[in-house]
């Protein structure tokens, strides 16, 4: 199934480079371009629009709250945001607005390409460099909500300890290391605590773990 792609970004060239990436790909429906939040928030109104790539310093309206607007008009749009920076208030801003991606502008024209994939079909992805300030977020909210009973998910306590170092972003690699067990044996647990937790990937699965004090 073909999905357009609407492309928010002010720098004309920044908008035919990520073009380009995206013209080729077997996903790729029709592609729409603009050059600020406003002209934006009109193509959806009267366009299909599946998924939104969107740079958070546009002028006018930014990034964060276009994706706000964006998600009220349709929350079934998904919005991948791209910048150039790490921002702590900047990335948990772009969650709450309800982000599906929070990506580096330096991040490979290829590596893009699959993320967005993996967002089109339902997946949640944050740049490695900034994974560890949603997390430290969630690790500090969840100390100030009212204690919850655990919810049995079913994990085994192998699970339950793997689950553990990915809240600590461990890798697969990192983790197969420390309890000396194979790669495949590590993926084969990713995959069931994923299955278990009802979530689509191991960040996540490393909030809902917080949030639900799971480790």
């Amino acid at each position: 199934m073909k999905s357009n792609i609407l492309i928010v970004e002010d720098h004309e060239l920044t908008r035919f480079g990520l073009k380009t990436a995206f013209e080729n790909c077997e996903y790729t429906g029709e592609i729409f371009e603009a050059e600020s939040a406003e002209t934006a928030i009109d193509i959806i109104k009267s366009n299909h629009i599946n998924l939104v790539i969107m740079d958070l310093g546009l002028p006018g309206i930014n990034g964060i709250d276009a994706t706000f607007e964006i998600k009220k008009i349709n929350s079934e749009i998904r919005v991948v945001i791209l910048t150039s920076h790490n921002d702590v208030q900047e990335v948990l801003s772009s969650l709450k607005a309800g982000a599906n991606a929070y990506c580096s502008k330096e991040i490979n024209p290829k590596r893009l390409v699959e993320v967005v994939q993996s967002v089109l079909d339902g997946a949640s992805w944050f740049d490695p460099s900034i994974s560890h300030i949603v997390l430290e977020a969630a690790a500090k909210s969840q100390q100030t909500e009212v204690y919850q009973p655990k919810k049995d998910y079913g994990l085994t306590a192998r699970e339950a300890q793997i689950l553990k170092l990915i809240t600590e972003g461990y890798s697969n690699n990192e983790i197969a290391n420390q309890l000396f067990v194979s790669i495949n044996t590590t993926k084969a647990h990713v995959a069931s605590i994923l299955q278990k937790l009802e979530v689509d990937d191991r960040l996540q699965a490393a909030l809902k773990a917080l949030k639900e004090r799971l480790v």
